[in-house]
């Protein structure tokens, strides 16, 4: 050992593990910060004997949750589509729910409903409109 208490191999081991550190402390430099998307708009729908029905009627581009209630006597199965969306929920039973959750682009697209044994009548469809994306969610508390 050297009268300084440290030897040249000391300190070159000392060195080299300290550019190790300072080179795995480095990150990414292409490290993408997107931004995250909306907050999920809860829309609410109603299958009645004539007619389907959602509110709001129209909205912005993003996620959705349509939650679909059936006030009809029968059961029945129930359809979002528009665009290249096609979601078929299976039988709903009268005075049940069901939920669609999708991420939706703009566009107009289409809430139907019908009898899930054999459609006796036809129930008028609901028409949604899409537009313009919403807002980021980044500066929003992200809830559960």
């Amino acid at each position: 050992m050297s009268a300084r208490g440290k030897t040249p191999r000391g300190i070159a081991a000392l060195l080299a593990l300290v550019a190790v550190a300072a080179l795995a402390g480095c990150g990414n430099e292409d490290f993408k910060n997107d931004p995250r998307a909306p907050v999920p708009i809860e829309l609410t729908g109603v299958i009645q004997p004539d007619r389907v029905t959602v509110s709001p009627r129209n909205v912005g581009a993003g996620p959705v949750l349509i939650t679909i209630s059936n006030q009809t006597d029968d059961s029945h199965s129930v359809t979002l589509s528009g665009g290249s969306v096609q979601q078929r929920v299976a039988s709903v039973a009268p005075s049940n729910t069901t939920t669609i959750r999708r991420t939706l682009a703009p566009g107009t697209y289409e809430v139907t409903a019908g009898e899930a044994a054999a459609v006796t009548k036809e129930i008028e469809p609901a028409r949604l409109t899409v537009g313009k994306e919403r807002a980021s969610s980044s500066s929003d508390l992200a809830l559960p």
